[in-house]
């Protein structure tokens, strides 16, 4: 089953563990079950001990709900996968940002020839 989009109009800094699990198409338990095997995942707690998730953790649990009920990943499968994932997107972060001071100094070195 195919969890509902998030109206854009609406977005919110946390969402409770039920409307994470309507949003997802799960059970609440499911999601509680996902957040002891997965690290990456940290909702905030109130002092009633409630969940609360951020818009980061209703993505990484909608990678989570992709990989393992639609993609038919184990949960093993699926965190080797997102940490893969993980390394290589800081890797790109990494060049892009080697990129942009190397086009700065490029331009500089333009500016500087031009005078």
């Amino acid at each position: 089953m195919p969890y509902k989009e998030v109206n854009e109009d609406h977005l919110k800094v946390y969402y409770p563990i039920g409307e994470v699990a309507q949003i997802l198409g799960v059970n609440v338990s499911l999601i509680r079950y996902w957040e002891n095997e997965f690290s990456a995942l940290k909702p905030v707690r109130n002092k009633k001990g409630n969940r609360f998730f951020t818009r980061n953790d209703l993505e990484y649990l909608r990678r989570i709900h992709q990989l393992v009920k639609v993609q038919g990943y184990t949960l093993d499968g699926a965190k080797k996968f997102l940490e893969e994932s993980e390394q290589e997107w800081r890797r790109k972060q990494h060049l892009i940002q080697r990129l942009e001071n190397i086009r700065e100094e490029l331009e500089n070195l333009k500016k500087s020839l031009q005078l």
